[in-house]
């Protein structure tokens, strides 16, 4: 075994592994309070839910946090995103009209 896959208790965790130990400890109806996904709420089932996780990256990756928590590992942080740079204020602008030249 790798020293990066010792490191990573999510290392070779299944989609439903992690599903499975989620619904045991919570049952449906506290998983769907828990991560609003609609397929844990209406008539839930290990088989659709599956296929709905495997086909959606963003639900995957809140049944993931649900589970990180559960086995008491900390989320990872989401990093924010670069500030844009603020748009040229007028004084910045130009004052000639780039395509032709001439004063605006």
């Amino acid at each position: 075994m790798s020293e990066a896959a010792k490191k990573d208790p999510m290392h070779g965790k299944t989609l439903k592994a992690m599903l499975t130990e989620l619904v045991d400890k919570y049952g449906w109806e506290e998983l769907a309070a828990k991560i609003s996904i609609n397929c844990f709420a209406n008539d839930p089932s290990l088989s659709s839910s599956l296929k709905f996780l495997r086909k959606t990256p963003w639900a995957r990756r809140k049944v993931e946090i649900a589970y990180m928590e559960l086995i008491g590992m900390e989320p990872p942080t989401r990093k924010k995103p670069s500030p844009r740079p603020a748009a040229p204020r007028e004084a910045d602008r130009p004052k000639t009209n780039p395509w032709t030249g001439k004063p605006f």
